[in-house]
């Protein structure tokens, strides 16, 4: 019998995917390698809603607390060591289930992609820039060269924006053409999950209040003393950022919640068109109630040895 093929589960933030996932581990004897970039640092934990083992409900939860809050995220880093999982559960015969809203680390493990290199002198003439104009005005010159980009990249994401602008400058070519059509690495069957927009506003909303109420506010300030201010990529997620705006006497408390709601509501947004402009993703309505059965099903129909 071949190995069985990856399940990516895939969708905007607020969904539902954690649930899903664990629900279709149960069912075809599965374990979840995560595919969330911001849950792969440690004690980022209520922000992010990383999964806590009660949510896990006994199914094993493969990368999740990789980096400290300093370290820069790396997607060719994330893809080798999720690779590696993939790679050892498939051997056992167990369907490795890929769950996350990152896309581009999904399609940086199912796919084969290229990622274009780097220059230590123009990345550090960038990010000179960066740290003189701020990442709104980067934002602006990077819509400008590349609209697709722009609108794939948080305004605040200063190292993302660092990156698009590299790339172009290196390539002369726009920094979304640096991702090819798919060329599969794996079997695979890429689920999404959405919901209609104003029941997700709602969620994000919801979801927030849930982040206060667990203390978010102190788990920001333990991650501040621990070097969070100085990460690249951790001190731009979404919550942590505007509360640490709120710590450093830039926003009060109840326009840094407000802030992080409005933020991740257009986050979500852009995730959405990240993943519709994938042909390969079949689309379920999150809400459903068959839905787990839904997806088996699907999921059975692509998997039967021919």
């Amino acid at each position: 019998m071949s190995a069985p093929p990856v399940v990516a589960v895939v969708g905007p933030t607020a969904t539902g995917k954690t649930a899903l996932a664990v629900a279709l581990a149960h069912r075809l004897g599965g374990e979840v390698v995560n595919a969330d970039s911001m849950q792969l640092y440690r004690g980022m934990d209520i922000g992010t809603a990383k999964p806590d083992l009660a949510e896990r409900d006994g199914v094993p939860h493969h990368l999740l607390d990789l980096w400290h809050v300093r370290d820069a995220a790396s997607v060719a880093e994330y893809r080798d060591l999720a690779r590696a999982e993939i790679d050892r559960l498939r051997a056992a015969g167990t369907v490795p289930l890929l769950v996350g809203g990152s896309g581009l680390y999904i399609r940086a493990v199912v796919d084969e992609l290229d990622f274009p290199g780097t220059d230590a002198a123009v990345r550090a003439r960038l990010e000179e820039e960066l740290a003189s104009v701020g990442a709104s005005a980067l934002h602006e010159r990077l819509a400008g060269l590349d609209p697709a980009a722009a609108a794939a990249v948080l305004p605040s994401n200063g190292r993302r924006i660092v990156r698009a602008l590299e790339v172009i400058e290196l390539t002369g070519g726009p920094f979304r053409a640096q991702l090819p059509e798919p060329r599969p690495h794996y079997p695979s069957v890429v689920v999404g999950l959405d919901r209609e927009a104003a029941e997700l506003d709602e969620r994000v909303a919801a979801r927030v209040d849930r982040m206060w109420a667990a203390g978010f506010v102190d788990e920001v300030a333990a991650l501040a003393d621990d070097g969070l201010r100085e990460g690249p990529t951790a001190s731009r997620a979404l919550g942590y950022a505007q509360v640490l705006a709120q710590l450093d006497g830039e926003l009060t408390p109840d326009e840094a919640r407000e802030r992080t709601v409005s933020t991740t509501r257009r986050f979500v947004r852009r995730q959405r068109s990240w993943f519709r402009r994938d042909a390969t993703v079949t689309w379920f309505e999150a809400a459903r109630p068959d839905l787990v059965d839904a997806v088996s099903e699907v999921i059975t129909a692509r998997t039967i040895d021919p």
